[in-house]
């Protein structure tokens, strides 16, 4: 892979951290991270990012903004096709230059990755105790064979399932049951950053609502920092403490994530939030709705606003003026031209 360097709880609280020494980098800060596949296909694009120890990042967008790529990007697990530049600080050293053996030793240790998809992540032919003791013993070479199965009985119980089940094969685990083995090996060697993509994924409401609090209470509990990537608006309001939206390869909002759900700034954010329904909201009793027509093609972007084609609130400059974000009030910023204006209404963004 190529590398070339170039050149965000609830809300946050009003004290800081005194804690921490003056000038002490974020956990997590990613400053124009550009992926290109194939030299000519952008799929992501001069992304913007920043985590701190203990807080929970969410990440959302439609399949096929750019999500995926950049959560495999923060570890370069991307294939050799994909070109990536900018910077990725991890505690203030950047993965895009690191030599593969330190890039090795900051994979699992450093930062982690819950894959997409715990029904096809798994080996199906090794027993899951064995998976997660794995990096424990690439990480620890003081380890043994016996510490390491011990440590990952004792992680499985931590995410809630019995210390036995290391014994068993994924194909004997529930679908709810193999995420949670895909979150303890995640734990597995003591990570600082945790990235989620789509946990909750093909699992039943209450499976996910369990997998959601047990994510939570990790981060709390071990002050670790937390990217949550999903197209799911609503689950990431509800569980993150910031949140960046996503479009075509860029963030065009970011901000508090309840701040953002409830009442997004950029019509592409409430066109997202209104797909969601609002359990006991009594003033409108409306039904989600959709967003018309798809996603642009990476290999042949609009000009101008990306989202103008679908935009139902664009203005005739949108189709040649591009738009950068913007401070939007309080904390939050927001790539639309109208962000100066009051908010609309969710029948405008959504009709």
């Amino acid at each position: 892979m190529t590398a070339t360097t170039t050149t965000t709880g609830p809300e946050p609280s009003a004290s800081p951290d005194l804690s921490k020494p003056v000038g002490d980098p974020p956990l997590l800060e990613v400053r124009n991270l550009t992926v290109t596949y194939g030299g000519t296909v952008p799929a992501v694009r001069g992304v913007d990012l920043r985590v701190e120890a203990g807080q929970k990042l969410g990440i959302a967008g439609e399949s096929g903004c750019g999500k995926s790529t950049l959560a495999l990007a923060l570890l370069r697990l991307l294939p050799a096709t994909a070109k990536l530049t900018g910077e990725i600080l991890l505690d203030g050293e950047d993965v895009l230059t690191m030599k593969w053996g330190r890039l090795r030793a900051v994979r699992w240790a450093g930062a982690s990755i819950v894959f997409q998809g715990a029904m096809h992540s798994l080996n199906a032919v090794h027993r899951v105790g064995d998976q997660i003791a794995e990096p424990i013993l690439l990480h620890n070479a003081k380890a043994t064979p016996a510490a390491a199965r011990k440590r990952a009985g004792e992680l499985l119980e931590q995410v809630g399932l019995p210390a036995a089940r290391a014994q068993a094969y994924p194909h004997e685990l529930s679908g709810g049951q193999r995420q949670r083995v895909m979150i303890a090996m995640a734990l597995a060697c003591d990570p600082r950053l945790i990235i989620a993509d789509e946990p909750t994924t093909a699992l039943d409401v209450m499976i996910q609502a369990q997998i959601l609090r047990l994510i939570e209470q990790l981060v709390a509990d071990q002050d670790v920092g937390l990217i949550m990537i999903s197209h799911d608006l609503a689950v990431l309001a509800d569980t993150c403490d910031r949140l960046s939206v996503m479009y075509a390869g860029r963030v065009v909002e970011e901000g508090p994530a309840r701040q953002v759900y409830a009442e997004a700034r950029h019509p592409y954010g409430r066109a997202l939030s209104a797909a969601f329904p609002r359990i006991g909201d009594l003033a409108s009793r409306r039904a989600p709705r959709g967003l018309p027509g798809d996603p642009p093609d990476p290999a042949a972007l609009p000009g101008g606003c990306t989202f103008h084609p679908r935009c139902p609130v664009a203005l005739d400059s949108c189709a040649t003026e591009d738009q950068e974000l913007r401070e939007a009030g309080g904390e939050r910023r927001a790539a639309c031209v109208l962000v100066d204006a009051p908010a609309a209404d969710d029948s405008r963004s959504t009709s």
